[in-house]
């Protein structure tokens, strides 16, 4: 059974910085393209930033480009998002989600659709 588990979530000021994780389980980690989504409330999900396994080439949404950084730890099936000069529209339920890719080296997908597997969300929450 595959499990995404984030943490890491919290309350903080505009300018301040959280670091999330995802843990994966159940899968064979080293295969999957690893992605980064958020939801504000009354708004559609949408891609943050992704990371593929193979050369952990990196993706990232406009709005956080140059603030947020995607990274990966095989042995430890994580995936991490480092998140510095958070702003309040940053706020919302960020969830973890992992894109089969088997052997291939292809490029990491911002659609939700291209993602298999899903975390729970972790609430991240900015205040002005």
């Amino acid at each position: 059974q595959v499990q995404l588990v984030e943490s890491g979530g919290g309350l903080v000021q505009a300018g301040g910085s959280l670091r999330l994780s995802c843990t994966a389980s159940g899968l064979t980690f080293s295969r999957y393209i690893m992605g980064w989504f958020r939801q504000a409330p009354g708004k559609e999900r949408e891609f943050v930033a992704a990371i593929t396994w193979r050369d952990s080439s990196t993706y990232y949404a406009d709005s956080v480009r140059g603030r947020f950084t995607i990274s990966r730890d095989n042995a430890k099936s994580t995936v991490y998002l480092q998140m510095n000069s958070l702003k309040s529209e940053d706020t919302g339920v960020y969830y973890c989600a992992a894109d089969y890719a088997g052997s291939t080296g292809r490029p990491a997908s911002s659609s939700a659709n291209s993602y298999n597997h899903w975390g729970q969300g972790t609430q991240v929450t900015v205040s002005s």
